[in-house]
């Protein structure tokens, strides 16, 4: 076998195992989060088929439409206080800033209590989405088999990349999905490393959750074809009208969460206050409780809603929507994009056949192009979201026109959204994808790592003579002038000093206005304030002004050069 050790084959075969338990374990796991989400929507008189049930005692109905988001949101508060670092919700986020930097993600007990309090909102009716922490349940399963001594590189991104993958392929029975959202939103490039395994999971996840367990689909459509070429100009009307629909409920949600954080409430109590708004909106429109499977597949039924309903629904939809999130209750924003989108494009269909003389296909196609373009640019996944139509459906002329809606959605809501809500909440975390992955993880990493003591450190006032003394022995052309408090005072160059007096103080010669370093200055930082640099080392200084050491120049290009290396050899590796 030419160009295949034993070595390399080893590893193949480990990663893909890896990719099967992995896989196999974050289908099992997310199938079981579901059933228990569905379990509480009947316990709870959530669900539709339970509300039915209960229709003859009004009150009833209506004493748990509102009191049930209520209790729910008080223990959700209550769990993310207590058990969850940062007091709140984990999610894509944390998946893709564990593998962009390396860092290990929150400990098992915090993602347990975020899926425990994801489970209680999705459970009680909050109007958030599931697939957000399903991800993050991929990642929680992925990240433990990071921690494993397997003697492979990037294992950990591996391992996360795997379990989110076949998270996505069991929730959407898309196993081509699942494996494209995994390297489009958290690995975000696609080495034939990753590939490999990630591909495994994703298939093993389909497997055990289509043909094992037997999940049924989202839903099941029916369409035969587009029948008008001028549609495709409706479709792509679709998409640029989506793509607004879709940058107003990203600046709704963080609007929300400034809301949140402005209101005099207890953080725990802030879930609890969201739930009481969502129940008393539910009693006119119940549609926005919990993920809304039913409405979403209501909607491709031509005249299932009248336009007016449509309308109530997409923006109770979206406002109750942003206000949990930005309260607090734990969920994602994947499934109420689907829902929105999807009534959207229930609306826009259903309003076509008003304007005189203009043919249409039906309402199914237009409904499945809004569902895709409002979700993709909310989760910056357009293949993604692609993929998913044509695996769900297995039709060919929904999945091209959901395309064309997708492309022009995107290219609108790019310039305003970015690449996605998740990398907004990113920014605002201090990690910024906006101009690639390098700058992101050159500013994730601290020049500090390469601080050193091997400096000539002086006190003020020593004269020009003695420091010259000490130069000379120290086989070093600068000095820090450091004061009793340990406070940096300024960089003094032997060249300054040629022309001074041999008592000169030689503090009266130093420079104050030089590149200086904190403890939180980044590679990427760094490497911009050393552009026209003159010296051997950068003083690195604490917040209070004390002198901790250097960081010699030529360890921050060693500094940014192995970090671009790592980057590019993560990318372009092989098996």
């Amino acid at each position: 076998m030419s160009g295949l050790d034993w070595r390399t084959l080893r590893r193949i075969v480990t990663v893909s195992l890896l990719g099967v338990v992995v896989g196999g374990l974050a289908s099992v796991a997310a199938v079981a989060f579901v059933e228990a989400v569905e379990l509480l929507n009947g316990w709870l008189l959530v669900s539709p088929y339970a509300r039915i049930q209960y229709e003859t005692r009004p009150l009833l109905v209506g004493a748990a439409t509102v009191l049930v988001p209520v209790a729910g949101g008080l223990v959700v508060g209550l769990l993310v206080r207590h058990f969850v670092a940062g007091q709140r919700g984990l999610g894509p986020p944390d998946s893709i800033i564990a593998v962009q930097t390396g860092e290990a993600p929150p400990s098992a007990r915090c993602g347990a209590g975020s899926t425990l309090a994801a489970l209680v909102s999705l459970g009680c009716g909050a109007s958030v989405g599931q697939y957000g922490p399903l991800v993050y349940l991929g990642t929680l399963i992925g990240g433990l088999a990071g921690r494993l001594n397997l003697a492979v590189e990037n294992l950990q991104a591996i391992g996360i990349a795997s379990g989110v993958a076949a998270a996505i392929a069991t929730a959407f029975n898309a196993p081509i999905a699942g494996l494209v959202f995994a390297h489009e939103v958290v690995l975000r490039h696609y080495s034939l490393r990753a590939f490999a395994p990630v591909t495994v999971a994703a298939a093993t996840g389909y497997v055990v959750a289509n043909v094992i367990l037997e999940r049924p689909p989202l839903f099941l459509v029916r369409f035969d074809g587009v029948a008008h070429a001028h549609e495709f100009l409706l479709f792509a009307l679709e998409g640029v009208l989506s793509a607004f629909l879709a940058t107003g409920f990203v600046a709704l949600l963080g609007a929300s969460g400034r809301l949140a954080r402005r209101v005099s409430l207890p953080l725990v109590l802030r879930p609890a206050a969201a739930g009481l708004v969502l129940g008393v909106v539910a009693l006119e429109v119940p549609e926005v409780l919990g993920m809304g499977k039913e409405t979403l597949r209501f909607a491709t039924i031509e005249g299932a809603f009248r336009l007016d309903e449509l309308a109530l629904i997409t923006a109770a939809k979206v406002g109750t929507t942003a206000l949990c999130i930005g309260f607090g209750f734990v969920g994602g924003v994947f499934s109420p994009a689907l829902l929105i989108g999807i009534l959207f494009g229930a609306l826009f269909g259903s309003a076509l056949p008003l304007v005189p003389g203009l043919a249409t296909s039906g309402v199914v196609v237009y409904a499945i192009c809004g569902m895709m373009a409002v979700t993709s640019p909310v989760i910056g996944a357009p293949l993604t979201t692609i993929l998913i139509v044509f695996e769900l459906t297995r039709n060919y002329d929904l999945t091209v026109a959901a395309m064309v809606a997708v492309v022009f959605a995107n290219l609108l809501a790019h310039r305003v959204v970015g690449r996605s809500v998740f990398d907004r909440q990113l920014k605002a975390r201090g990690f910024d994808f906006s101009l690639g992955r390098d700058k992101a993880i050159l500013g994730s990493r601290r020049v500090a790592d390469y601080l050193t003591t091997a400096c000539t450190v002086v006190p003020p006032g020593i004269a020009v003579a003695d420091l010259h003394e000490r130069l000379h022995r120290d086989g070093r052309a600068e000095a820090h002038i450091v004061d009793r408090d340990g406070r940096h005072r300024g960089l003094v160059r032997l060249q300054d000093t040629v022309e001074a007096a041999p008592d000169t103080p030689a503090d009266t010669l130093a420079g104050g206005g030089g590149v200086t370093f904190t403890e939180t200055t980044s590679v990427w930082d760094a490497m911009q304030q050393v552009r026209g640099f003159v010296g051997e080392a950068v003083p690195l200084v604490a917040g209070d002004g004390r002198f901790l050491g250097v960081v010699p120049e030529e360890a921050v290009i060693r500094a940014y050069e192995e970090s671009v290396y790592d980057l590019r050899r993560e990318e372009n590796e092989s098996a």
